[in-house]
């Protein structure tokens, strides 16, 4: 039996107790805020609360071991919102795209070190070995090996010795432009795909990989420049 239906709240009730409450904290705090912006920030607020409960304890106890990181990556998020709709806003269309607010866009991200542990789908999305490229990108092998030896694709360990090479990295049967500058400035290639493929502060909040994707190289090869390590 779920904490809702023991107090007998919903979720829905549950997220629109949160919103109000926000709301009237936003109202009180600054008078000046336009009243929309009050109630999409609730709506956001509501919805993250209610998302909270239905977390596993594992999940629960993640969040909390990054609790003094939470301020500036909440912090990040609002930024990486803003900055989306107002790219939005000057194309002409207002809706956030899926996924900006999907789980895996979150600008809360693991460490390397917790990538090993997780399955390589679970944050990589979708991702295919030599034998899929070569039937249905016609990508052959050899020039599978040789990209991978020039660090012009990311490749990504999956047990033993067997690589998988996640397909958002390619158009047209060719890995983008830029993705060799990438990860010779990250290194990790696991870290690398994880930055390609999330709102990167630097970039105001927008894709990386999307943007090699539109041969915007120059501005994600500083950004993670910025970026990287050391």
């Amino acid at each position: 039996m779920s904490r809702f239906q023991t107090t007998g709240l919903g979720q829905d009730d549950f997220a629109e107790m949160v919103a109000e409450d926000v709301e009237r904290a936003l109202a009180h705090y600054d008078e000046a805020i336009n009243q929309s912006t009050v109630v999409s920030v609730g709506k956001i607020a509501g919805s993250i609360a209610s998302a909270v409960t239905l977390l596993s304890p594992k999940h629960q106890r993640a969040i909390d071991a990054i609790h003094a990181d939470l301020p500036g990556l909440a912090s990040k998020f609002v930024r990486a919102l803003a900055a989306e709709a107002a790219r939005r806003s000057e194309a002409g269309t207002t809706n956030l795209p899926t996924a900006l607010l999907a789980d895996e866009a979150l600008p809360v991200s693991p460490q390397p070190d917790d990538l090993e542990s997780m399955l390589i789908e679970d944050w990589a999305g979708r991702v295919a070995g030599s034998t899929y490229l070569e039937g249905n990108l016609r990508i052959a092998r050899s020039t599978l090996h040789r990209w991978q030896r020039r660090g012009d694709v990311i490749a990504l360990r999956k047990g033993g010795r067997k690589h998988v090479f996640p397909l958002a990295q390619f158009v047209d049967g060719r890995p983008v432009a830029g993705i060799s500058d990438v990860q010779s400035l990250i290194g990790n290639p696991r870290l690398a795909w994880l930055w390609l493929t999330r709102p990167a502060a630097q970039l105001d909040g927008r894709i990386p990989i999307d943007l090699l994707r539109q041969d915007q190289i120059d501005e994600v090869v500083e950004a993670a420049r910025v970026f990287a390590p050391g």
